[in-house]
C-alpha cells in the first residue's frame, strides 16, 4: 500500500514539474517602459533617422559657405632645364567673394532649412512607426504568455477529464468512444502547449528586434491587457492632424521645393564676384619678385540649349508634386484616424461582450461537470460544453489583445512617438 502511495505521489510531482517547467528558467522581466527606454537608445531605424538630420544640417553649412570669402594658399617649386638649369620658387594667396547671384544662395539656404525640418519630422515619423511596432510586439508577447498559461490550464482540465472518463469506462458506464475522445483531447492539449512555447520564442525575438537588441535572450513582458477607453464623443480629426510628423514632413518638403524654384530662377541673373591675390616668385629662396591683382568678375548665361528653362520646369513640377503629396497624406491621415477611432470603440466593446461569454461558459462547464459525474448528461453534451469553454477562453484573450493592438494603431494614427508615455 505504501509503495502505491509513493508511486502516485511521484507521478503527481512529475506532472507538476511538466506543467510548470516554463517558469523555472530565469527570465528577464521587461515592462513597457523598459522597452521604450531601450528602443530610444538602440533602435537602428532611429539612429539612421538621426544621422539623416545630421546630413541635412551639414548640407546647410555647405550651402552657406558660398556667402563667405573663398581663400586659397599655394606654393610651388620647379627646376627648369634648357641650355642651363635654374630653379623657380613661388608662393601666394588668392581669394574671391561672392557679391551678387540673384539671391540664389539665399533661397538655397531656405530650402536647406526646410530640408532639416523635413528630416526632423521624418525622425518623429520613424519614432511613431517604431512605437507602433514595439507596442505590437509587446502585446504579442503578452498574448503568447497568456495563451501558454491557458493551454496548460486546458491540458490540466483534459487530464482530469480523462481520469474521470477512465473510471467510468472501467466501471462499465461509459463507452470506448468517449475514452478515445478524451485521450485525443489530452494529446491535442499537449501539442498546443508545445506550439505555444514555440510561438512564445518567436514573439520574444520580435520584441527584442524592435528594442534594438542584437542577441536573443529569454524575456518576459510584464503588463496587463487593460486598454484605455477612448473618448465616447467624436474627436475633431482636423485638430488632431496638426503637428502630425508625416504631414509636417511633406509640408517642409513642399516649402523646400518652392525655394528650389526661386533658386533656379536666380540662375538667370548675372553672378558678380570680387577677387584679389598676391604672390612672390623668383629663382632664389625666398623669392624676391612680388605680384598682386584685384578685380571684379561678372558672368551671365546667354545660351545653354534650354537648360535653365528645363530646370525651372522640373523644379515647378517637383513643387506641384509635393503639394499633391501633402494633400493626399492629409486625407489619408484623417481617414486613418476615423477608422482607428471607430475600431478602438468596437474593440473595447467586444472585450466586454467576450467577458460575459467567458463567465457564462465557465459557469456552464462547472455545472456540466457535476451533472456528468452524477450521470445526468451524456458525454457528447458534456464535451461540447467543455469545448465551448476552451474556445471562450481563447476568444477572450484574442479580444483583449486586439483592443490593445487597435489602441496602438490609434496612437500611431495621431502621430505620437516613443515619447508619448513621457
Amino acid at each position: 500500500m505504501e509503495i502505491i502511495r509513493f508511486k502516485t505521489f511521484s507521478v503527481f510531482i512529475l506532472l507538476v514539474l511538466c506543467f510548470s517547467s516554463h517558469n523555472v528558467s530565469a527570465e528577464e522581466a521587461l515592462t513597457w517602459g523598459d522597452c521604450i527606454k531601450e528602443a530610444k537608445k538602440n533602435h537602428p531605424d532611429l539612429i539612421s533617422a538621426e544621422e539623416n538630420i545630421n546630413q541635412k544640417e551639414a548640407d546647410k553649412v555647405i550651402t552657406r559657405s558660398d556667402l563667405y570669402p573663398q581663400i586659397d594658399a599655394s606654393a610651388d617649386y620647379s627646376r627648369i632645364k634648357t641650355t642651363t638649369e635654374k630653379d623657380s620658387y613661388s608662393y601666394g594667396v588668392s581669394g574671391s567673394q561672392l557679391i551678387f547671384n540673384g539671391a540664389k544662395t539665399s533661397n538655397d539656404l531656405k530650402a536647406a532649412s526646410e530640408n532639416i525640418r523635413a528630416a526632423q519630422y521624418s525622425y518623429r515619423f520613424v519614432s511613431s512607426e517604431i512605437r507602433y511596432r514595439l507596442r505590437s510586439a509587446f502585446i504579442s508577447l503578452l498574448k503568447a504568455q497568456e495563451l501558454l498559461n491557458i493551454t496548460e490550464e486546458i491540458a490540466r482540465i483534459r487530464r482530469d477529464n480523462l481520469i474521470l472518463i477512465t473510471l467510468r469506462y472501467e466501471a462499465g458506464i461509459e463507452h470506448k468512444g468517449a475514452l478515445l475522445t478524451a485521450e485525443a483531447n489530452l494529446t491535442q492539449a499537449k501539442f498546443e502547449i508545445i506550439q505555444s512555447k514555440r510561438n512564445l520564442e518567436a514573439r520574444q525575438r520580435e520584441l527584442l528586434k524592435e528594442m534594438g537588441r542584437f542577441k536573443f535572450s529569454d524575456i518576459r513582458a510584464e503588463g496587463s491587457f487593460e486598454a484605455i477607453d477612448p473618448e465616447p464623443e467624436r474627436p475633431d480629426f482636423d485638430a488632431l492632424i496638426k503637428g502630425n510628423p508625416s504631414l509636417e514632413k511633406l509640408a517642409a518638403q513642399k516649402n523646400s521645393a518652392f525655394f528650389g524654384i526661386k533658386s533656379k530662377e536666380a540662375d538667370f541673373y548675372p553672378k558678380i564676384s570680387a577677387s584679389a591675390g598676391t604672390s612672390m616668385s623668383g629663382a632664389d629662396l625666398p623669392p624676391d619678385q612680388d605680384q598682386w591683382d584685384i578685380g571684379i568678375g561678372l558672368s551671365l548665361p546667354i545660351f545653354e540649349g534650354g537648360l535653365r528653362l528645363a530646370e525651372i520646369k522640373k523644379a515647378k513640377a517637383a513643387y506641384n508634386q509635393a503639394q499633391a503629396d501633402e494633400r493626399s497624406e492629409r486625407d489619408s491621415i484623417i481617414l486613418a484616424l476615423e477608422q482607428n477611432w471607430t475600431g478602438f470603440l468596437d474593440a473595447i466593446d467586444n472585450v466586454k461582450v467576450q467577458k460575459k461569454f467567458l463567465v457564462a461558459a465557465e459557469e456552464r462547464a462547472r455545472i456540466a461537470e457535476g451533472q456528468y459525474s452524477l450521470g445526468l448528461i451524456q458525454f457528447d453534451s458534456w464535451t461540447i460544453i467543455e469545448d465551448s469553454l476552451v474556445k471562450a477562453k481563447k476568444t477572450f484573450i484574442d479580444a483583449e489583445a486586439n483592443a490593445l493592438q487597435v489602441e496602438a494603431g490609434w496612437i500611431e494614427a495621431k502621430g505620437e512617438t516613443l515619447e508619448y508615455e513621457d
